[in-house]
């Protein structure tokens, strides 16, 4: 059964969920950021089946996330290396582990903490405009809708 495409959805949440929304993907793209690189590496963290594994990471690579590269010839293997796009992808896990940490792992048995200072991560969204943190309240999505060629 093949699902639901989303990418011609007006919205970007939407369209965000299209390239990662399947948990595995999620995993492995935490694994990524934790510097894990190569097929063995995120088999033995996620646990996932080989086969499941290498469309995951197939399909990160098709959605510009991670990239292939070489890292042995013979025989020849690859690691998987994020990219911009998916080093941009950073601050959605962020939220996610606190709000996971917040409401699923209440009594600390989860935190987020700074390599060189070791002191704990509190992440808060912040308007790069503005400066100011982005609450709820003060949110309206707005969608900009590109004017026709006047030669059609």
């Amino acid at each position: 059964m093949r699902r639901t495409r989303l990418t011609d959805v007006p919205c970007p949440i939407a369209r965000g969920l299209d390239e990662v929304g399947e948990w595995w993907s999620l995993l492995i793209l935490r694994d990524a950021m934790r510097g894990l690189t190569r097929f063995d590496e995120f088999q033995r963290s996620i646990g996932l089946a080989t086969n499941m594994l290498t469309r995951r990471l197939q399909a990160l690579v098709e959605a510009g996330l991670l990239e292939k590269r070489p890292y042995q010839e013979r025989p020849l293997r690859h690691g998987y290396h994020l990219t911009d796009k998916g080093r941009d992808f950073l601050p959605v896990l962020v939220a996610m582990a606190d709000w996971g940490s917040r409401w699923l792992l209440p009594g600390g048995a989860f935190r987020l903490v700074d390599r060189e200072t070791g002191l704990p991560v509190e992440p808060v969204l912040i308007d790069r405009t503005t400066g100011e943190a982005v609450r709820p309240e003060r949110l309206r999505p707005e969608f900009t809708i590109p004017a026709k060629d006047e030669t059609e």
